[in-house]
């Protein structure tokens, strides 16, 4: 018999041996912080060093930077699986490869659970599921956000129905917790499979760049469609946020992500039975912006940049823009004016003359829902020349899809102010928080255009007969023209019938605003009873 053997069958004869219990306090405690400092190490030293090498942070890691210094508070450290298939009951996995508790952003409570890929590859069995779903509901208990750090094969395997009823129970509480608590998904590695579908059920999902987010890989693509395509083409965070519109913003690392998610939480409250945290002195802000008197082309036909207002407008120009990058032709993102937070819609004009189409129309309906959840006041700028017609837009369903936004403002009730800054035509008028839809204050720019369409389009439906029989044809269309533009060009018809309240100088765009926020923090508006409205697919 070899040495080696020898020393084998000594190790399994002691492992046979009944554990000695521990006698003296303190070695209780020297046992604890053992169990804490082998905890601590995820899937052990050589695994968090090739973590390191790799220039990759591990779970614990990021709770340092994300959470306010010496804050995480760890829960549910020594939770174990119990699956005992196919050798997994010699397997210990440290925290079951998530590490979860609570912890603090600039002083404010939040729930937090950060999956460790270092550990079984992060996946998600029966007690790793558990673990997630207790935040959950201990967030709700004490409407603290939530966040989670997204960082895992996927699925494991050996537990079979154990993991995905986890993952059940994971999407159930997400449900739960919309509208009551704000949720954020952190994609800080890889994400795929049903794992996607936890971070698309919450608010907000900020990914980095190099990790992937997709539903099924390259190879399953390719053999079930014959599709060839890169695994970053695919579910990469630029996909995601460009062509895709599932993420709201990118990061070109978990630092950056971290300083996104803190600002995010910076401009919302804690549960939706809170107001957003407010800085203002008491005092109403009655500065006047000279600059925006001049930002307005002279020609309805110039492009400008909308987010040169919305900068203008607000509190140090600091605004958080959400979905950037995908649906450009309608900014919307989180401010302060006067001290006080709000959401803020935009047409713009730099892209597609700011039109509304099915993606803008999806991205803005459920910004608003989310601000009206969270008791944010909506800030509408108007420049918008219609729905975007065309075959692709109208099956692809651009009816339903714009009833998203018609639905959204009407079932608003957080406070809703309208500023008209331009062209307002027809439908997309009334969907972008009309007075009809129950916008509480409606101002306009002198630059203000309220009618069912534009003169170039009204003219020859209305005229057609009449130029027709025009010796000159062209100089009684530009005759006709003019007149249209008298007429309708401008905001004053429909400040006549008390469908604005106001139009105003574009210097006392913040004044008019900060005065409405005021004026509306004690609005109260009450609905007919009922469990939710049904809004279009």
């Amino acid at each position: 018999m070899s040495p080696d053997t020898l020393v084998s069958d000594k190790k399994q004869a002691e492992a046979r041996q009944p554990a000695k219990p521990l006698e003296t306090t303190a070695a209780k405690l020297k046992d604890l912080t053992a169990r804490r400092k082998q905890i601590s190490l995820g899937g052990g030293e050589a695994a968090l060093k090739k973590r390191k090498k790799s220039g990759r942070l591990n779970a614990r890691e990021r709770l340092d930077l994300l959470l306010d210094p010496s804050s995480f508070q760890e829960m549910y450290q020594h939770r174990k699986h119990r699956c005992t298939n196919f050798g997994m009951e010699r397997k210990d996995l440290a925290a079951d490869g998530v590490v979860t508790g609570l912890g603090a952003i600039d002083g404010r409570p939040v729930c937090i659970a950060s999956q460790d890929f270092t550990v079984a590859g992060g996946s998600l069995g029966e007690a790793h599921g558990q673990k997630i779903v207790e935040m959950m509901k201990m967030s709700l208990k004490c409407g603290s956000p939530f966040i989670m750090i997204n960082d895992s094969g996927g699925a494991r395997i050996q537990e079979a129905v154990d993991g995905l009823n986890s993952y059940g129970e994971i999407f159930y509480h997400n449900v739960l917790a919309s509208g009551v608590v704000p949720q954020i998904s952190l994609i800080c590695g890889p994400c795929a499979g049903g794992a996607v579908y936890s971070p698309a059920l919450t608010d907000f999902i900020i990914m980095v760049r190099g990790n992937k987010m997709f539903i099924t890989g390259p190879e399953v693509v390719k053999s079930v469609t014959g599709e060839e395509i890169s695994a970053e083409q695919l579910g990469g965070a630029d996909t995601q946020a460009t062509v895709t519109g599932n993420i709201h913003f990118i990061a070109d690392s978990d630092e950056q992500a971290f300083a996104i998610c803190r600002k995010l939480l910076s401009f919302l409250p804690s549960n939706n039975l809170q107001d957003p945290p407010s800085r203002n002195t008491g005092e109403v802000d009655l500065t006047e912006i000279p600059a925006l008197d001049k930002l307005m082309p002279d020609s309805a036909r110039e492009a400008y940049d909308v987010r040169e207002v919305i900068r203008l407008v607000i509190d140090g120009g600091d605004f958080l823009e959400v979905m950037e990058h995908w649906a450009t032709n309608i900014v919307i993102g989180f401010a302060r004016i006067d001290g006080n937070v709000v959401g803020i819609i935009a047409n713009q004009p730099l892209v597609m003359a700011g039109v509304l189409d099915i993606n803008a129309s999806d991205k803005a309906s459920r910004f608003i829902r989310f601000c009206n959840a969270f008791n944010i006041p909506i800030v509408s700028f108007v420049d918008v020349p219609g729905y975007m017609p065309g075959v692709n837009q109208e099956h692809g369903g651009i009816i339903r899809h714009g009833a998203k936004l018609l639905f959204a403002y009407s079932a608003t009730t957080t406070p809703k102010i309208t500023v008209i800054l331009r062209k307002a035509y027809g439908g997309a008028y009334l969907a972008m928080c009309s007075k009809s839809l129950g916008a509480d204050r409606t101002g306009a720019w002198p630059t203000g255009e309220i009618a069912v369409m534009g003169a170039e389009g009204a003219v020859p439906i209305i005229f057609r007969r009449e130029m027709e029989q025009a010796e000159d044809k062209e100089a009684r269309r530009q005759e006709l023209l003019d007149e249209y533009r008298v007429k309708f060009g401008n905001p004053y018809l429909a400040a006549s019938r008390g469908l604005i309240d106001d139009v105003i100088q574009p210097r006392e765009t913040r004044r008019y605003i900060a005065m409405s926020l005021r004026a509306l923090q004690s609005k109260r508006d009450l609905r007919p009873p009922k469990k939710h409205g049904l809004m279009p697919l």
